[in-house]
């Protein structure tokens, strides 16, 4: 598992730090000790979880395009990083139709641009990782988990352009940071769910928002396969890939990050589950639209080369997932302190 306290006193880059994933993320390498420079357009939903984590008073947080180089260089130049963390992006499938254009600049160029500023840093940097996406597979709908070797084909436009952006970084891998001694991997994560994340579009958030409402909650895929997973799950993997890397480089690739088999159910199965775990007054209703559209029927993921040459292992089952999603959105609804329970959930996930 992760060390730490590797982090400490780290000068630490993380791109997409005012989102879901990077806030849980900034959060954890904040406590650890590492001086962390955020870079990332404004919280992307009201509420946010990083304003309600209060991160911009313990990180250096910047406020930027990643697509806007100069601005990027001229930050990622005064942090002088020794890790970098990559989760900037636009998100969203259901986004992705709207604005492919978008999407694409942020995802690809996005990269290049985060990678440019690493090949040309005066001072080198020691780690590097990408997070992008399960779904940068060719997604053949077969029934056993993707392998980090099968192709890259992403259909949507979210999904194409994470794969894309894995190409970008096999490319500058190869072409310029293998010759330079950095290690850059990237790590294809599945669905994550957790306390504060108030996106649209996705299928927690919504059950919170119904529930909250005292509303039935509405699934238009309640028979969609995904590998669900509590955010802590893959933000300890990607930290620990960083980690691991900086200090026996020969271990960069390409990793899946998913949960076990039992874990990969189905949205009606995970929206019970929710139910359950909420109470008196959650309910649901199948309302599957006639012309959504295209997103993966069944989607799983092979993580025998994470578990292997890290000997990791998934602590949180789906039922335990769903359960500390609720507790946080309990807290959260009763006004309670946020940064302390998402501090006893990140000390409850080590100890396991």
């Amino acid at each position: 598992m992760v060390d730490l306290t590797f982090y400490r006193g780290k000068q630490v880059f993380v791109t997409g730090h005012t989102g879901f994933k990077g806030t849980w993320l900034c959060q954890i390498l904040a406590e650890a000790g590492a001086k962390v420079t955020g870079y990332s357009l404004p919280a992307p939903t009201q509420p946010s979880l990083f304003e309600l984590s209060g991160q911009e008073n313990r990180i250096t947080s910047v406020i930027g395009d990643i697509r806007d180089r100069e601005n990027l260089a001229a930050v990622f130049e005064k942090a002088q990083p020794e890790v970098v963390l990559h989760l900037a992006a636009q998100p969203i499938v259901r986004t992705s139709y709207e604005d492919p254009v978008y999407t694409y600049e942020t995802n690809v160029m996005g990269t290049v641009n985060l990678l440019e500023c690493v090949r040309t840093a005066k001072t080198p940097v020691q780690s590097v990782l990408n997070v992008t996406t399960d779904k940068v597979y060719l997604n053949r709908e077969w029934c056993w988990g993707y392998r980090e070797d099968e192709p890259l084909d992403g259909y949507d436009p979210y999904s194409n352009s994470k794969s894309c952006s894995e190409l970008v970084t096999h490319s500058y891998f190869n072409s310029f940071f293998k010759q330079m001694g950095i290690p850059v991997s990237t790590a294809r994560a599945g669905t994550v769910i957790g306390g504060g994340d108030f996106a649209r579009d996705r299928i927690v958030p919504d059950c919170v928002r119904a529930a909250m409402d005292h509303k039935p909650i509405i699934v238009r895929n309640p028979h969609s396969t995904r590998p669900y997973q509590h955010v802590l799950e893959p933000v300890m993997a990607y930290l620990m890939i960083a980690q691991r890397q900086a200090e026996h480089p020969e271990l960069a690739g390409y990793y899946n990050v998913g949960p076990d088999d039992c874990d990969c159910v189905t949205t009606g199965e995970l929206v019970n589950l929710f139910c359950q775990a909420w109470g008196e007054g959650a309910s649901w209703e199948n309302r599957a639209e006639k012309n959504a559209p295209h997103e993966a029927n069944f989607l799983k993921l092979d993580c025998t080369k994470l578990k292997t040459t890290f000997r990791w292992q998934p602590r949180w089952h789906i039922q335990e997932a769903v359960g500390k999603t609720v507790e946080w959105t309990k807290v959260w609804a009763e006004h309670g302190n946020i940064p302390e329970i998402m501090n006893q959930q990140i000390q409850s996930y080590l100890e396991e």
